[in-house]
């Protein structure tokens, strides 16, 4: 029997995340419902590398995404997949020195932030610490899902550190909700520290 998985409505990548939840459960043939094409593409993208056979329906800007392990190909091809060894983990941080991602529309880039939070606390591959500094720091703050997400790399032992400059300039240092107070000679010290820095 399939496994159905529901995610009209849902931006990406949660329909992606969905959909491999199932996947990392062992389920090998899953029905993903999407109402975006971008969203579709994604679940393809992620069928390419699981060995998973795909196979797509559109109906009235509704599209079922169906997904099944039947062909012997894909079944060589998660094989292969299963003897690979796992690249090992990164060591990198992550600064983020505003509360949205790119340039353009604010709310879009709000958005993005929260988005890109939640991916984070679904990866396998976690920083050592996530860096706020200037609005970046309102995240930890003001910002009701990036909290919840935050909160949630904090449980899988990802260090959240936050200026304290920078909250007395916003003045919202006593409602910090998440992360410990630190200053710019400690951040600059896990920046030089990391492997890697990804920066927003």
């Amino acid at each position: 029997m399939s496994k159905l998985v529901d995610a009209i409505g849902q931006a990406c990548p949660i329909p992606v995340i969905m959909t491999k939840k199932e996947i990392d459960k062992g389920e090998d043939q899953i029905i993903t419902k999407v109402d975006n094409k971008i969203a579709v593409e994604n679940i393809k993208k992620l069928a390419a590398t699981t060995g998973f056979e795909v196979e797509v329906r559109e109906d009235g800007g509704l599209y079922t995404v169906a997904l099944s392990k039947e062909c012997k190909e894909c079944k060589a091809m998660l094989e292969g997949l299963e003897e690979q060894k796992p690249e090992p983990k990164s060591d990198y941080v992550v600064f983020i020195g505003k509360e949205y991602i790119g340039d353009g529309d604010q709310e879009l880039g709000k958005n993005l932030m929260r988005m890109f939070l939640y991916t984070l606390t679904e990866s396998a591959d976690l920083p050592t610490h996530i860096l706020f500094m200037n609005g970046g720091v309102k995240l930890a703050v003001l910002d009701e899902q990036a909290v919840d997400h935050l909160k949630t790399l904090k449980e899988k032992g990802v260090e959240i550190i936050v200026c304290g400059t920078c909250l007395n300039f916003y003045k919202i240092a006593e409602e910090l909700k998440v992360g410990q107070i630190s200053n710019m000679y400690e951040i600059l010290d896990k920046m030089q520290k990391a492997g890697k820095v990804i920066s927003f």
